[in-house]
């Protein structure tokens, strides 16, 4: 999420479309999510700390090359390489969680790991807010370099190897099929609002967007289709179906992935209203923001006392409910003349939620997984999260910059350039206009915003009713 705060000042200096920012964030999810699967069972295969290292050096190289990019093309392609080092890491350091702590220990070692997730996330910002605001934007890819050493030589000082029992084969059709289907299905809903989500906006005739829908839909199935013949057969496969066959490991992906649609959407869309329209700088959303990461920080230190007291499921529900109102607040406060303050303190309340829901989320999809299983069951919670994660920002992101084209109709009938650049730059036009005009475009993006906002309290209200679904469960292997 460090990248978050950076994006206008990228849309700026790159001279990037909105698009093409949306592709900034999602090239990474979209490659981050679709491999997900694929590393989580290689670490199996070959070993996770093998296969956790070599994902670090991939992250800080291409995060190096992204530094150094000269063009959105550039940026989008080093996010695309970043994604897969990414996608080595986070899979592989649960499993590596997974199979060195046992009983009690395991679940410290999970609400540690999830927290630590959620308090990043949210300190993301400030510190990307602080390096594009009094170095550059290229500084908040640079820091992994640093950061990327320090994770390096740890992994080797103090965690063990470990394999995943019994592995042979690999599931090289699945990992194709995956990659292509979710890759399709994320195209569609960014380029939709660019070619027209039925009728082509280029040319008179259908848009390519519903073929690619199609294609997406059939590759699907054509995966599912493959892991259930594989299955049978008794072949290694990418997504093991046995395991959703575990009620907790099930019904938690479910939730995990619905609310994940809901956060994440919103880290994209606020720092452009606050920077665009408010007029902060990044640093100073990056401040906002730190809010955030306050509520996250206390409420994961809080979340594992609550656990004992009232279980892990309760725990869940108590942070998506959290969520929720922080994100209503956010969405009835939004306005071109909203404050900080109004802004900080549902944004705390937010961050609580995050510290509770994400953590204890993480123990109860792998409570009941066998730990020689766990390599690929943390790839397959991990996958559904960031599928959450990437729809996300596909759709929080174009109900955002479609409802800001919408609220533009004054500026559109009188200079259909201007409108049209107001979202082309995700809204970095507006401080230039007028005063007339500056007023309708800010109130557009405002509005907008709070749509954006809507919509995630939605998805988060599915992902509470999901979590009823969830019973407790008694994490295996305790020793």
């Amino acid at each position: 999420t460090i990248v978050n705060v950076a994006v206008p000042s990228i849309i700026a200096d790159l001279k990037i479309t909105s698009t093409e920012a949306q592709w900034v964030q999602e090239a990474y999810t979209l490659i981050f999510a679709s491999t997900l699967l694929v590393f989580g069972r290689l670490s199996d295969k070959y070993g996770r700390r093998a296969m956790f290292s070599i994902g670090v050096i991939i992250f800080v190289a291409s995060s190096l090359i992204a530094a150094s990019a000269t063009s959105g093309t550039f940026l989008i392609a080093a996010r695309l390489v970043q994604g897969l080092g990414g996608a080595m890491m986070l899979p592989t350091s649960l499993s590596i969680l997974n199979s060195t702590f046992f009983g009690k220990e395991r679940g410290i070692a999970f609400a540690v790991w999830g927290s630590t997730i959620g308090g990043a996330a949210a300190l993301g910002p400030l510190l990307g807010g602080w390096l594009t605001t009094d170095y550059s934007w290229r500084w908040a890819f640079g820091i992994n370099l640093p950061l990327g050493l320090v994770v390096l030589i740890g992994t080797w000082l103090f965690a063990k190897e470990s394999k995943g029992s019994n592995e042979t084969g690999a599931d090289y059709l699945g990992a194709v099929f995956s990659v292509l289907a979710m890759g399709t299905l994320v195209f569609t809903l960014i380029e939709g609002r660019n070619y027209g989500w039925w009728n082509s906006i280029e040319h008179d005739g259908i848009s390519t967007i519903p073929f690619f829908f199609l294609a997406s839909a059939i590759l699907f199935l054509a995966f599912a289709r493959l892991q259930i013949s594989r299955n049978k057969a008794g072949k290694a496969v990418l997504f093991d179906l046995s395991l959703l066959s575990i009620a907790s490991f099930r019904n938690a992906n479910i939730a995990a992935a619905i609310v994940s649609l809901g956060e994440f959407g919103l880290l994209f869309s606020l720092p452009l209203w606050l920077q665009n329209v408010l007029g902060y700088s990044a640093f100073d959303t990056g401040k906002i923001f730190l809010s955030l990461a306050l509520g996250s920080f206390l409420a994961s230190g809080a979340g594992a006392q609550l656990t004992n007291r009232v279980g892990a499921v309760n725990v869940v529900r108590t942070g998506i409910v959290l969520e929720l109102v922080g994100i209503l607040i956010v969405a009835l406060v939004i306005s071109p003349t909203t404050g900080a303050w109004v802004v900080a303190v549902p944004l705390f309340v937010y961050g609580m939620g995050v510290g509770l829901a994400t953590a204890q989320l993480t123990g109860v999809v792998l409570a009941e997984v066998p730990v020689e299983r766990s390599g690929q069951a943390s790839g397959m919670a991990s996958t559904m999260r960031q599928l959450g994660s990437a729809l996300g920002i596909a759709i929080l992101g174009t109900t955002l910059f479609s409802s800001f084209g919408s609220g533009l109709d004054e500026i559109e009938a009188q200079n259909p350039q201007t409108a049209d650049a107001l979202v082309s730059t995700a809204g970095a036009l507006i401080p230039t206009l007028d005063s007339a005009w500056q007023k309708i475009a800010s109130e557009a993006f405002s509005s907008a915003s709070a749509t954006s906002a809507y919509v995630a309290c939605g998805f988060l209200l599915i992902g509470l009713l999901a979590t009823l679904r969830l019973k407790s469960v008694i994490p295996q292997h305790s020793e």
